[in-house]
């Protein structure tokens, strides 16, 4: 390990030892590796130091609640804490903290830099999820791990480089992993199911996308999935964006955005995924963001949505025109 990161390690264990009251927070509509990397960090700060009264906020998802359960607290009553801001680079997506009276930012975050800037800030895009950033740091300091929180770390690292197939996969991921079976034993085989499991439903919902997606001749792949569709296959807003990895592998497709409709909140939110362009500098157009690779958008006009998937062709276009494709 480096002398930079001992020296990034030692300020982060320090600013948590300084306060009493600590929140942790990430995006919303969290993934996999936004509530593993909240819930193993909150455990083991709580294990390593028991006086400490920890929280971690933010609207759980009933299909992660295997990972653990969010604590709910009214953050209007906490003074003094210490924010500690996980896997979302701009306050606008920060999930649970309004009211919140913190002291101080400790960011932990593997997407590209935006508004918030930690008094200690832990940013590194070349990881391939907050949840390795956590494993790491755990594994080098004082920090307490148990096998919930291992387990934890592992599932999130998995989804979030998608079984380690991603661009965001390194050699230092590969590492990590080794590092976190050997101390923490852990069984990982089961934890697959958790992730990867589905009903015939869910498949049946997988097939109406595959045969409704519209594939531009850009190679830029779209579709809108309306209150309507789903309740026709009786799912959750969640799913869409459950299922936008299963397409990386299609020849066709080089960039590709499922735009849903969430009734309840009465928003569109588009989930962006790319094999080549980049796609976060787009997004950040209409207020989205995210790596440049897989990003997202929300948005209470649909036509936000058909102005981005205008964009997001026209940069398949570009890109297939300077790669020669």
């Amino acid at each position: 390990m480096s002398i930079i990161k001992k020296e990034l390690y030692k300020k982060i264990v320090k600013i948590i030892k300084d306060y009493e009251t600590i929140v942790l927070a990430r995006h919303i509509s969290p993934d996999p590796d936004a509530i593993a990397s909240q819930i193993a960090l909150r455990d083991s700060i709580r294990l390593t130091f028991p006086e400490k009264k920890v929280y971690a906020v933010g609207a759980g998802v009933h299909k992660f609640k295997y990972l653990g359960n969010l604590d709910k607290v009214d953050v209007n009553e906490l003074e003094n804490a210490l924010l500690i801001v996980l896997d979302v680079p701009n306050f606008i997506r920060v999930d649970g903290i309004a009211g919140l009276k913190y002291q101080a930012i400790l960011k932990i975050d593997h997407h590209p830099a935006e508004d918030i800037i930690g008094d200690v800030d832990w940013t590194d895009e070349a990881m391939s999820s907050t949840c390795e950033m956590i494993a790491d740091l755990i594994m080098n300091t004082k920090l307490v791990m148990d096998q919930k929180i291992a387990e934890n770390l592992y599932i999130g690292m998995v989804f979030d480089s998608d079984r380690f197939l991603l661009q965001n996969t390194s050699r230092e991921t590969f590492k990590t992993v080794y590092e976190l079976l050997t101390v923490s034993n852990i069984d990982f085989i089961p934890l697959y199911n958790n992730l990867y499991e589905r009903s015939f439903i869910e498949e049946k919902f997988r097939a109406f996308i595959i045969n409704h997606l519209k594939i531009s001749e850009n190679n830029f792949g779209f579709i809108y999935v309306s209150a309507e569709d789903l309740k026709k296959y009786n799912v959750e807003s969640t799913i869409v964006s459950n299922q936008v990895n299963d397409f990386y592998f299609i020849k066709e497709l080089i960039c590709w955005m499922f735009v849903v409709y969430d009734e309840r909140n009465d928003i569109y939110k588009a989930n962006i995924r790319s094999r080549g362009p980049v796609i976060n500098e787009v997004a950040s157009k209409y207020n989205g963001g995210g790596h440049k690779f897989a990003s997202g958008c929300r948005s209470k006009d649909y036509k936000t949505m058909e102005d981005l998937a205008k964009d997001l062709d026209e940069a398949c276009c570009q890109y297939i025109s300077e790669e020669n494709i």
